[in-house]
């Protein structure tokens, strides 16, 4: 039975997963799994570790510019490092949790702390050198200038 995705499900390419589906983790003798914890609940989840998190983008043109909008929140600005190139932009960062909470005081636990990053293949060649990145309340805001192929130079020869 097809059933129409949520929207959580669509913008992160995830699955539902029904009661009935779903198959307790198995155990392994020492410590209750490889990497795993349980929650107030008792319910077990896998923590994983040095996992780096890719950051969803939004990315638009203008006539003159492609524009990359990205949400990094907690962030500052110096910890994030941008590349770029022609065509591929990579934007790489660290959220960093300087709470000092212990683990069985959480009720929920959804936030995501640690390394992300994401590399984008651009569709058009951009003017590297002529970049403007901003972050405002969270969202950066990357401006890349395309690369004027129609833009001629006209050079008086001098001389010498």
């Amino acid at each position: 039975m097809d059933k129409k995705r949520s929207f959580w499900e669509r913008i992160t390419g995830g699955i539902h997963v029904e009661e009935e589906e779903y198959e307790e983790p198995k155990k392994n003798s020492v410590g209750g799994g490889t990497g795993s914890k349980k929650d107030k609940k008792g319910n077990e989840w896998i923590e994983e570790e040095n996992e780096e998190a890719e950051l969803a983008v939004d990315i638009y043109q203008t006539p003159t510019d492609i524009i990359i909008q990205t949400f990094v929140a907690g962030v500052k600005p110096d910890d994030l490092e941008l590349s770029i190139a022609r065509d591929i932009v990579t934007i790489v960062g660290a959220r960093e949790e300087n709470r000092n909470i212990d683990e069985e005081n959480y009720f929920t636990k959804e936030l995501y702390w640690g390394r992300f990053s994401r590399t984008i293949s651009l569709p058009v060649e951009i003017e590297p050198e002529e970049v403007e990145a901003t972050e405002k309340h969270g969202l950066l805001t990357i401006r890349l200038q395309k690369v004027d192929k129609e833009k001629t130079n006209t050079i008086k020869v001098r001389s010498i």
